[in-house]
């Protein structure tokens, strides 16, 4: 294996080059992504939000199918309320706990 930028041969995989850092392989990703419903990107119910986030595609893009599916195809409609049945609602983002020390209000200090 050799790094693409400074040449460096290496004998056993590695991710990134020691020398100038270059990424050498990028690692496999294990989380799973579920099909859900939007709760950022939504016009209506999440539905194409959902799809896009699924599929790695533009929000945009989606919706344009959609609408070419609604007016050509004539079940465009029917597919969103299915799909609005069907997809749960993406989960809400855990917050992270962090310390927070509340302000306590301190008098003023006289001089």
């Amino acid at each position: 294996m050799f790094c693409p930028q400074c040449g460096k041969e290496y004998s056993q995989r590695v991710n990134f080059c020691c020398h100038c850092g270059a990424a050498l392989s990028t690692p496999v990703s294990t989380v799973s992504k579920k099909l859900a419903r939007s709760r950022t990107d939504k016009k209506i119910a999440g539905v194409c939000g959902g799809f896009a986030n699924y599929l790695d595609l533009d929000v945009t893009l989606i919706r344009i199918v959609w609408l070419m599916l609604v007016f050509f195809g004539g079940w465009g409609v029917i597919g969103y309320i299915i799909a609005w049945i069907v997809m749960p609602e993406e989960p809400l983002p855990r917050a992270e706990t962090s310390a927070v020390i509340p302000a306590i209000p301190q008098p003023a200090e006289s001089r």
